[in-house]
């Protein structure tokens, strides 16, 4: 059947595929995220991308930058809290340095932990206005645009050999989810992470390396209840992403990547209920003993109670420890630590970001110049240390990395298991990651596991 078009240009099949979602959005697009209480422009882009004014006189820079020259670079992304803007920052200083000659315009769609991207670039899509550029979980997470058939094929224009040869063949192959090339991976976050305040669990008589599956650590937070005054475990359910996450991790300590793979990752939920409802209680085991605002914080406002001594536990992706980075006296090894998830040790739970080149691009030539920039050893050794997380490059030195991300690095090359995430888009298509982000915001509120996994069950299609 003739792929035909609509009045405005954009493929039937295009137009069918995003348009759908497009006014919903993904309310989950979480993880490596911001969301502090800074200032945003959320609404200037949501407005730009639904094709309306801003209110405001836009400004002769922003037409310049916005008016599809070669040289002017738009680039979207999810990235404000603290060290992510700063991570951020330091890509984009190498890239000017390295290509003085394209202008930046650095338009973040911050919002509900990343949800309002995904909103703006599919109206923009649909309105034939796409940035130059935009992040993007790898993945399953791009099976809309690639069915849409919006990103270009870049394995000739940016995946030079010497790229192919330096990356690890398991994040390639996310960068190729229907066989080509079409995404950069710029990082490699672990998700399945237990870090801690050293002091507090001292106080609390808890030794983090003795908690051996995620029923255990349970014990652990109530012993940190009864022996300090510190919140057990920082968390917020302010946006279902952050339990989403704790639950496949609490999932795979009890029961392995073979069979998180075969019961999630498949979708096969309803051939493993037993294990599924486990993991489900275990999780609501444990917001008995989350601070009393995770409702009203974010994820990096819950982290600063770890940093400020005002709580013993976080799980999170390896991004929790840019932030300890940038505080002060607040050093690995002596103030804070990790361990592997209770029962996932020997495993790395992969989360990781990319950068696409969608087709009817504003700037073809300054996007095919950042995108192979992100592709370079000096991009990912500036980005990565900042950031929190390790290069997907083999050969970039570590010497930036300190002691936290070099041990990484280690326990990603001697891990058994590198499972893909459900939370942050890589294990589950769009569509299954929305289903699954409502179940869980739903078992925010109400903590019904039935109800929980009655949800799961039905978020994977039939």
């Amino acid at each position: 059947m003739k792929d035909e078009t609509n009045q405005d240009g954009v493929s039937r099949r295009t137009y069918l595929r995003l348009s759908g979602l497009a006014s919903a959005g993904m309310a989950g697009l979480a993880g490596c995220s911001g969301g502090g209480g800074e200032t945003t422009t959320a609404e200037q882009t949501e407005t730009e991308a639904s094709g309306g004014s801003t209110g405001t006189e836009e400004t002769e820079a922003e037409t310049e930058t916005s008016g599809g020259s070669g040289n002017a670079l738009e680039l979207v992304h999810w990235w404000t809290a603290g060290g992510e803007k700063d991570a951020l920052d330091a890509l984009l200083e190498g890239f000017s340095e390295e290509y003085p000659d394209v202008s930046i315009n650095n338009n973040p769609a911050p919002g509900g932990a990343g949800s309002a991207l995904d909103t703006v670039i599919k109206n923009r899509v649909l309105n034939q206005n796409p940035p130059s550029t935009f992040q993007i979980w790898p993945g399953k997470a791009l099976t809309q645009y690639v069915e849409g058939d919006v990103l270009n094929d870049i394995g000739d224009s940016v995946w030079s050999q010497e790229m192919r040869d330096a990356y690890r063949q398991g994040v390639q192959n996310l960068a190729q989810p229907a066989g080509n090339y079409v995404a950069v991976p710029l990082n490699i976050h672990r998700l399945n992470n237990l870090f801690y305040n050293a002091a507090v669990l001292e106080d609390a008589g808890v030794d983090p390396a003795s908690i051996s599956d995620p029923g255990a650590l349970t014990d652990a937070l109530e012993t940190v209840a009864s022996e300090t005054d510190a919140v057990p475990m920082a968390h917020q359910v302010q946006s279902p992403w952050s339990s989403v996450q704790l639950w496949e991790t609490i999932f795979l300590g009890y029961n392995g990547a073979d069979t998180y793979n075969a019961a999630i990752v498949e979708g096969n939920i309803g051939d493993h209920e037993d294990a599924v409802k486990e993991s489900l209680q275990t999780l609501k085991d444990y917001h008995e003993y989350f601070n009393g605002d995770a409702g009203s914080v974010t994820w990096d406002q819950a982290n600063s109670k770890v940093v400020n001594g005002n709580a013993a536990f976080i799980h999170q992706g390896d991004w929790a420890a840019g932030q300890y980075k940038s505080a002060s006296d607040f050093e690995y090894d002596s103030d804070w630590g990790m361990t592997a998830f209770p029962g996932t040790e020997g495993m790395y739970s992969v989360v990781t970001d990319s950068f696409v080149f969608p087709k009817n691009n504003p700037s073809p030539e300054a996007t095919r110049k950042f995108l192979s920039y992100c592709g370079t050893v000096d991009a990912q050794e500036r980005f990565n240390p900042v950031k929190g997380s390790i290069p997907p490059r083999t050969d970039v030195p570590t010497d930036a990395f300190g002691p936290f991300l070099s041990s990484q690095i280690e326990e990603f090359k001697n891990s058994d298991a590198q499972p893909p995430t459900i939370a942050h888009g890589t294990a589950v298509t769009p569509d299954v990651h929305g289903n699954i982000d409502e179940a869980f915001a739903s078992f925010n509120e109400q903590w019904n596991v039935d109800g929980a996994y009655n949800a799961l069950v039905n978020a994977f299609p039939n």
